[in-house]
């Protein structure tokens, strides 16, 4: 049976092998520590009954087994990764809810499927994330002690920059190079400001507008699982947190080279 395979068997009881894998997917897959992960998995495979259980997880596929009479093993592929630790929190909390027996299985396994779809209105739409991107650039430019006559040249850079990188992704679904060309625009469009007269300082305009493409998340979780002893998960995330820095970065020095 699949990760996408029917979740109850033939007497109707929820499949806990795909319980977990689908708790631990939702988080992998919205910026969840992969020691996170392991750890929800195990206890909420512990709270359904089953004592012996082992994951392994790596930031691009899920390896559940569960050890008895009628072992069970299942393969999960992560193919996509973004960032919504609104989801993270909530199966956090349906974990704690099956632990203290307040929803059965069938009832938990429900409610993460409305959460991997999406409805209750658990994703954030792509104009309100373009709109955070926006003002989040103004604030970090207020925070580098940039001068408030930029505020908007930034909100404007980052907001376009950010649709952009929205729109570009769903085309071409390779990070690195969205995030290369996104970054070609933000500088392109930080040089416009500043010609015309609209913007003053070039260098704040510019770091201000591409801080929402900065992976902090991925940085920050590549720390946490290597406190935590997950080394290969640990190495993996930090690399593709320096390639994401390298593509922001290349795109800016591709744009002031011709400057």
């Amino acid at each position: 049976m699949t990760a996408n395979a029917q979740s109850t068997d033939d007497n109707g009881r929820c499949d806990i092998s795909q319980l977990c894998l689908l708790a631990g997917k939702i988080i992998l897959q919205n910026g969840g520590e992969t020691y996170r992960v392991e750890d929800t998995m195990v206890r909420i495979a512990a709270a359904c009954g089953v004592s012996q259980s082992q994951s392994f997880v790596t930031p691009t596929g899920i390896i559940f087994a569960i050890e008895g009479t009628a072992h069970t093993t299942r393969l999960m592929r992560i193919s996509e990764r973004s960032t919504n630790l609104l989801k993270v929190t909530l199966v956090n909390d349906i974990s704690r809810q099956i632990s203290r027996g307040e929803v059965t299985p069938e009832e938990a396994y429900q409610l993460l499927q409305r959460i991997d779809s999406g409805d209750g209105g658990y994703s954030y739409p792509s104009w309100l994330r373009v709109i955070t991107a926006a003002i989040a650039s103004g604030c970090f430019l207020i925070m580098f002690q940039g001068v408030w006559s930029d505020f908007w040249p930034v909100i404007v850079c980052g907001g376009i920059g950010y649709l952009f990188f929205v729109t570009l992704h769903r085309i071409v679904p390779i990070t690195f190079f969205a995030e290369f060309l996104t970054a070609v625009l933000i500088g392109l469009l930080s040089v416009l400001t500043v010609h015309v007269g609209f913007g003053t300082d070039l260098d704040k305009i510019i770091i201000s507008s591409v801080m929402p493409l900065v992976p902090g998340l991925h940085l920050t979780n590549a720390v946490r699982d290597l406190m935590a002893g997950h080394l290969v998960s640990g190495l993996s995330k930090g690399a593709e947190a320096f390639l994401t820095a390298f593509a922001i970065g290349a795109g800016i020095a591709a744009v002031l080279s011709f400057y």
